[in-house]
């Protein structure tokens, strides 16, 4: 049932520190944690309406280039032959080229997104693992400093288990 020696045991205390922790810590920590993460899905955003936008005149641009097109279609029917012939080439050239803008456009806009994605996650996950570190080693440290026997409890185990230790990693 309840072992009064589960007090003397280093996970006991290592499980309520943790709990501890994030019972006083947990709000605070989660405040910065989502307003880096609201922050970061505002550039996310802004970028996608970036990425829309530039869509939007790449097909204003095809728009006008299919105008264009048939513009030279009629001009193109006027003339003789040869000019018909010229015209048709003209527009094929444009057609690809406008093609062309439009994939870059998109190739682009695919880029800054991810790019912007890779690095918020980059950061986010960097600024979460500093804080909890800074945090456990503030925690553990307080509490080892106001428990000089469980510090010294501490030692000595650890440096009764380090030949077990080594031994392990050796093999």
């Amino acid at each position: 049932m309840f072992d009064i020696s589960m007090f003397h045991e280093p996970r006991f205390w290592t499980s309520l520190a943790f709990v501890l922790f994030f019972v006083i810590f947990g709000r605070k920590i989660w405040g910065v944690i989502s307003s880096k993460l609201d922050e970061r899905a505002d550039n996310v955003r802004k970028n996608l309406d970036e990425a829309t936008r530039l869509r939007r005149e790449a097909e204003q641009m095809l728009e006008d280039s299919n105008r264009e097109r048939e513009q030279a279609l009629i001009e193109a029917q006027q003339l003789i032959a040869a000019s018909k012939a010229e015209a048709q080439a003209l527009t094929e050239q444009a057609e690809r080229d406008a093609a062309e803008m439009i994939a870059r456009h998109e190739k682009i806009a695919r880029e800054r997104i991810e790019a912007a994605e890779q690095t918020a996650l980059r950061d986010i996950r960097e600024q979460a693992a500093a804080l909890a570190l800074t945090a456990a080693r503030d925690v553990i440290a307080e509490n080892l400093e106001k428990d000089n026997a469980l510090a010294q409890k501490l030692i000595n185990d650890g440096l009764k288990n380090l030949p077990r230790a080594l031994g392990d990693k050796a093999a």
